[in-house]
């Protein structure tokens, strides 16, 4: 034994006793966190984001040094429309399993938290560390509409008292632009994040925003890196969102949509053709079997 912890009901052990075995995983998920937020402060990253732990083999293959979960595209690979469809249980269950999948930082997308009070959100992100993630979003909107601020500002304090700084990166996404304001977008957001980052934020995510002058103000006005969604409300591309003072470009479900349009049109080829035009450029079989072996473990 060798450090004091005490376990809360959910099972994540936060202070008491552990054995070595435990601070072994911990010193593994401390320095996945330290990775993914020494990320930040670069001149900027690309975070592609996975929806099953197939698709996170292959980014982690491709070179991606962290991998972000999409709740829209995990919700569309069970079937349904995105928002809040799947239960806390059902969505922690696929962000498990991309964790386990890859040796990269996962950061996960909790969406608003997946509970009613702020004492839920941070049972929610003890249970996402549990898993194995290392950072994560939480929405200050449900169903279309914006959280009070102090209300957003309480679920985003209990998140990181679940996940205390340095051992989770906490992205908090603010969606003044995504839902709306009745004020002023540029002026709410700037005091939302302001607000967010005193609770404990280490980055502010601000999904929707579209043109690039906006985002540069953005940039310079938030006092934590900004992460920008590409492939949503904007196609501008990596580079120019760097140039703008943007930290981290993440896809949300982007790559889920331009799989799942692949899809369709082969399925479309097939039918009216019958012809396999859809498989060129398709990784061979025997390639797919070798990148999907078990990774080996070093002892």
């Amino acid at each position: 034994m060798s450090q004091q912890a005490e376990t809360i009901d959910n099972g994540v052990v936060v202070s008491g006793e552990l054995d070595d075995d435990d601070n072994s995983g911990n010193s593994a998920s401390y320095t996945k966190a330290a990775s993914l937020l020494a990320l930040h402060s670069g001149p900027g990253f690309v975070l592609p984001n996975a929806w099953d732990a197939g698709s996170a083999r292959i980014l982690e293959q491709v070179g991606f040094p962290a991998i972000a979960t999409t709740s829209a595209g995990i919700a569309w690979s069970c079937g349904v429309p995105d928002g809040v469809t799947l239960d806390r249980e059902e969505m922690l269950d696929h962000v498990g399993r991309i964790v386990a999948a890859v040796g990269v930082p996962v950061t996960a997308d909790l969406e608003a938290g997946y509970g009613d009070s702020a004492d839920e959100v941070g049972r929610t992100v003890a249970m996402a560390v549990e898993l194995g993630a290392v950072g994560g979003n939480i929405e200050d909107a449900r169903s279309g509409r914006l959280f009070g601020i102090d209300e957003a500002v309480d679920r985003l304090a209990a998140a990181r008292a679940a996940a205390p700084r340095g051992t989770f990166v906490l992205n908090a996404r603010t969606d003044t632009y995504f839902v709306g304001t009745t004020g002023d977008a540029f002026a709410e957001t700037v005091d939302r994040a302001a607000r967010y980052v005193k609770a404990g934020a280490d980055c502010v995510f601000v999904p929707g925003v579209v043109d690039e002058d906006t985002i540069g103000r953005l940039a310079a006005a938030i006092p934590v890196p900004l992460n920008v969604v590409a492939g949503l409300a904007n196609t501008i591309d990596a580079p120019t969102l760097f140039s703008l003072g943007v930290k981290r470009v993440s896809l949300g479900g982007s790559l889920a949509r331009a799989a799942l349009s692949m899809l369709e049109r082969a399925g479309r080829e097939l039918l009216e053709s019958g012809t396999l035009g859809f498989l060129d450029g398709a990784i061979a079989y025997a390639d797919l079997q070798r990148r999907f072996q078990p990774p080996r473990r070093t002892l």
